[in-house]
């Protein structure tokens, strides 16, 4: 259903309720994996090729995007494509890569933040009075994101006609969660080649760094997502480290447990 003035939110958005609910609740509930049709949009692919193309057709495979332009849909019924009507909307991606918009990523294969076939399907859908260009269209969505109707990442639904849907996440860690790291086989005292950084891990979480003979130079809370460590120091700050077999990386230092 194409959203009317009287069908929308303060905010201009289309409501659930009216705008594409029917699809909405296909698109969840979708065992098959049927692919996702958004059809007769004004799409902003960012990609130098493909340019600009009006009511196009953004073709969803999965986590994928499959195809991108007009006349998609007369192969809707065939693929038993989930069609939603994007009539009067503007689809953007929702990575922004401003590397790629000023020209330093010319090889297609890095072009990963770009409406285009085979890339994943990470995009942004807004009321075409929100997109009027491509630079109104990214200002919107980097700027003023409660104006975003759509966001899709890897094909998953996370916001739909203004509403959020992924309210599960935990607003104080930011999604980080704390957890019992007693068994955790990486505890312990991290050292690395030169005997300048000892970077201990404990089963509360926290991290103890001494630097040059330094003791408690950074000192702060951690947390591991598969190989990936994040810190985030009591001074503030965050950084990063990964774990590669039996080193750690951080900060430009290879560690080795001891």
């Amino acid at each position: 259903m194409t959203p009317t003035p009287d069908s929308q939110a303060s905010t201009g958005q289309p409501t659930t309720a009216t705008w594409n609910a029917e699809a909405l609740a296909e698109i969840l509930d979708n065992p098959e994996g049927r692919p996702v049709l958004f059809t007769n949009a004004t799409v902003r692919t960012l990609d130098a090729i493909i340019g600009d193309v009006t009511g196009a057709d953004v073709l969803l495979g999965g986590s994928v995007v499959v195809g991108v332009g007009p006349g998609i849909i007369t192969a809707a019924g065939d693929d038993a494509a989930i069609v939603v009507d994007s009539t009067g909307m503007t689809i953007v991606p929702a990575v922004v890569d401003l590397l790629a918009l000023g020209g330093h990523r010319t090889a297609r294969g890095a072009q990963v933040a770009t409406l285009k076939p085979g890339n994943r399907a990470d995009l942004a859908i807004l009321d075409d009075r929100f997109a009027p260009s491509t630079a109104a269209a990214l200002e919107t969505l980097v700027l003023r994101p409660s104006e975003v109707s759509v966001l899709v990442a890897e094909g998953q639904v996370l916001r739909w006609a203004g509403r959020d849907l992924d309210a599960a996440s935990d607003e104080q860690d930011g999604g980080l969660e704390t957890r019992d790291l007693s068994d955790d086989p990486r505890l312990g005292v991290w050292i690395d080649e030169s005997d300048f950084l000892h970077h201990e891990l404990t089963a509360d979480g926290r991290y103890d760094e001494t630097r040059g003979g330094r003791p408690h130079a950074f000192q702060g809370r951690f947390w591991v997502d598969g190989d990936r460590i994040d810190y985030l120091d009591d001074l503030g700050f965050w950084a990063f480290g990964e774990f590669r077999g039996d080193e750690l990386h951080h900060a430009g230092y290879v560690m080795r447990r001891r």
